[in-house]
């Protein structure tokens, strides 16, 4: 059943033309979680695993990127608990590390930055990319930022679901304590590190005031690589109105995640690519097009009907087409804006490492 169902999506992404080497669109998730268990010898992504995301779903439904994340769930903040989170994050780095290099290198290669993402297309192979969803397994040295950096991460965020040893998190809002009033001076410094080794600072998960500090701060575009809209849905996880506007302010981008409980509180019948699509449509609206992006959270709770793995990727460039949208805004909205960002703020940090900033 599942080989038909990859045909399926095969023959489906040929009429639709998604993403080959034919069209300029590049389809990149900005979230895909992983679990070290899926990068074995005898189990890994070269097949086709149990999970959202692998690499046989990935060609049959035109993903062309997916940046896989070192997520590590939020603990205490002493050194054992560092030291844990540590560990976690070194395996998940190593994990994707043996993808790229033993398992799948000719199918799959790391980008460190937008030349090496429509390097690795141009061959046309898969392109992994790493973001780090909270900077708790850093500890509290801030010469990690380097590491990390040294490793291939290319986004981080400052918070989990609860308050980092750097930032605030939006379950503050669920019992009304936090612990910084937005950063501690640890994680002031964090942003500015950030900066210096361009990478950039993912702002889904912490609080409010904590993200207004951050974008305060800040010398280079922000990104929200999960996150979608609070006017349409009213959760802590979703970015209200005056945060969208800060986001454009910034230059940054917002990517639109298809994670049902962030886009309706609706009970029957389940959320669905539509719904979906109206927190893209909404946020083009309100803030443009250019700081609108896309991301699915597969793997750590995402899909949704008609997007419910990396199989079905097409289905969502041909809803952006059915609303409208032009070949060239969606090859913005898919990946363009966010390499863009990413750009920038890469560029960012050569001119602060130079003294030019």
């Amino acid at each position: 059943m599942k080989t038909l169902q990859l045909l399926l999506s095969l023959t489906i992404l040929t009429i639709y033309g998604c993403s080959n080497n034919g069209t300029s669109i590049i389809t990149m998730d900005t979230h895909d979680d992983i679990n070290v268990k899926n990068f074995t010898d005898s189990l890994n992504y070269t097949m086709d695993t149990e999970t959202q995301v692998n690499l046989p779903k990935m060609i049959a439904g035109g993903l062309d990127v997916a940046w896989f994340v070192v997520y590590t769930g939020q603990g205490e903040l002493n050194e054992k608990g560092y030291e844990a989170a540590k560990a976690n994050a070194m395996a998940k780095f190593d994990a994707i590390d043996r993808l790229v290099s033993v398992y799948a290198p000719d199918q799959i290669e790391l980008a460190l930055n937008s030349d090496d993402v429509y390097r690795i297309h141009k061959k046309g192979k898969k392109v992994a990319m790493i973001g780090v969803e909270n900077a708790y397994p850093m500890g509290l040295d801030t010469s990690n930022v380097r590491k990390y950096w040294e490793k291939g991460a290319r986004y981080v965020s400052l918070s989990h679901n609860g308050h980092s040893q750097f930032s605030d998190s939006n379950t503050g809002e669920f019992d009304g304590v936090f612990l910084h009033n937005g950063l501690s001076d640890l994680g002031k410094e964090m942003v500015y590190l950030l900066n210096y080794y361009g990478i950039m600072i993912d702002i889904s998960h912490p609080s409010k005031e904590a993200i207004r500090q951050m974008i305060e701060i800040s010398k280079a575009p922000v990104m929200a690589s999960h996150s979608s809209a609070r006017a349409l849905r009213d959760h802590p996880r979703n970015l209200d109105d005056e945060q969208l506007e800060w986001v454009k302010e910034n230059g940054g981008v917002v990517q639109t995640t298809a994670l049902g409980a962030f886009l309706t509180d609706r009970e029957d019948p389940p959320p669905n690519l539509e719904d979906f699509v109206d927190h893209i449509d909404y946020m083009v609206d309100k803030i443009g097009l250019e700081h609108v992006g896309i991301s699915s959270d597969f793997d750590g709770g995402g899909g949704v009907d008609g997007w419910q793995d990396a199989s079905e990727t097409m289905n969502v460039t041909a809803e952006l087409r059915k609303r409208g949208y032009s070949e060239k805004e969606i090859a913005k909205l898919w990946g363009g804006n966010l390499m863009r960002v990413m750009d920038e703020v890469q560029k960012i940090g050569e001119q602060m490492q130079k003294g030019e900033l």
